[in-house]
Order: C-alpha cells, then sequence, then structure tokens
C-alpha cells in the first residue's frame, strides 16, 4: 500500500455546516413528539396550544436554519460527501414526519389539517426518488440529482402550508395552497423521473459501447 501523500488534502467530516445538520435532524424526533402529544390533547378534545405553538416554533427553527448550513458550507468552502447526503435527509425527514402528522381526517377537530391528497403526492413522489436513486445507481455507478425549480417551489409550499396549519391561518386560502403543493410536487416528480430514465439510458449506452 502507498504511503499517504501529505500534499493531499483531507475532506473533514464534522465540519461547521454538519453539525447544523445534525441539531437539525435531533431535533426532528423533539417536533414529533410535540406533535404527538399536542395531537392526542385534540383528540381527547382538551387541545393543549402550548405543545402546539412549541411544535410550529421547532418546525420553523429546523426549516430555517437549512439556509444556515447552506450558507456555512458554500462561505467556508466545506461542502462535503457527507453534508451532501444529510442534508436533503434531513429535509425529506422533517417535511414528512410534519405532513403525516397533520394529515388527520379521523380528527375532525384538528383544523386546518393538511389534506390527503397532498400527503399522498409527497409520499409517492420520495418514493419514486429513493427507488430511483438506488436503481440508477445500482444499474450506472452514479448518479446526479438536479435541484428543480418545481421541486424547490414545492417545498416552500409544503413548509408554509405546514407552519399555516400549525399557526392555525384561515382555512380558505390554506385549500388553495395545498392544491398548488400537490401540484407542483406532481410536476417535480414526473421531471425527476424523467432525469433519472435520461441517466439511465446514458449509463446503459456507455456500458455497451465498444472500448
Amino acid at each position: 500500500m502507498p504511503p499517504p501523500n501529505p500534499s493531499q488534502p483531507h475532506e473533514r467530516i464534522l465540519t461547521a455546516a454538519t453539525r447544523v445538520t445534525l441539531l437539525r435532524i435531533l431535533g426532528i424526533p423533539a417536533f414529533v413528539i410535540l406533535m404527538w402529544y399536542y395531537l392526542r390533547s385534540v383528540e381527547i378534545g382538551a387541545s393543549d396550544d402550548r405543545l402546539r405553538i412549541g411544535a410550529l416554533a421547532l418546525f420553523s427553527a429546523i426549516a430555517l436554519t437549512d439556509a444556515l448550513d447552506g450558507y456555512l458550507a458554500r462561505s467556508r468552502g466545506e461542502i462535503t460527501r457527507l453534508g451532501r447526503i444529510l442534508d436533503p435527509l434531513a429535509d425529506k425527514a422533517l417535511l414528512l414526519s410534519a405532513t403525516i402528522l397533520l394529515t388527520r381526517p379521523s380528527l375532525p377537530a384538528l383544523r386546518p389539517q393538511l389534506p390527503v391528497f397532498l400527503t399522498a403526492a409527497v409520499i409517492s413522489r420520495d418514493a419514486l426518488l429513493v427507488l430511483g436513486f438506488f436503481v440508477v445507481h445500482h444499474l450506472t455507478g452514479m448518479i446526479e440529482v438536479r435541484p428543480r425549480f418545481t421541486g424547490k417551489t414545492s417545498t416552500f409550499l409544503l413548509m408554509t402550508a405546514i407552519v399555516w396549519a400549525l399557526a392555525q391561518g384561515p382555512e380558505r386560502p390554506f385549500g388553495w395552497l395545498c392544491i398548488g403543493a400537490t401540484g407542483f410536487t406532481i410536476v417535480a416528480g414526473f421531471q425527476y423521473l424523467f432525469d433519472g430514465l435520461r441517466q439511465l439510458e446514458r449509463g446503459t449506452h456507455s456500458a455497451s459501447a465498444p472500448r
């Protein structure tokens, strides 16, 4: 085995941005616990708004620190492979947990709440992304995930809908917000699907080309 090259820089693992991302991930179970107890209080007819406000504050803090870890990684030149994995994982875990917890058709006292069609669209898109990632990576050995305007817009609208529901905003505009989030989520899912198919086709052609 060749000796290590001292002139070759080593990638730091626990950078400042990665630490912020880990704090975001650690905050998700606390958000889930607050939401579970709040939903339980609504279910028994003794709604505890302190738990709801706590969940709202924690969700907002975790969502806002997404911009912070990105800024730290870019400004300090510390974009790492671990950070590229953990950052979207933190986003997906937070949004999925909040979306599922705020979709309770069997609990009509919870108002407003996310409609089932929005939750189904979000879960379907994310399941498609995860499955597509592993399939394309397994068959081609590499994958490129390009951020899409529709994907960023759907994430923003979903976050806004979650904050709106936790803040117990008026229901009429909330319905249109959920419809918009659903539409962008579906379009983004199809775009990511077509991107994956194109990468799969390019990888297959490259593997079968004569050398």
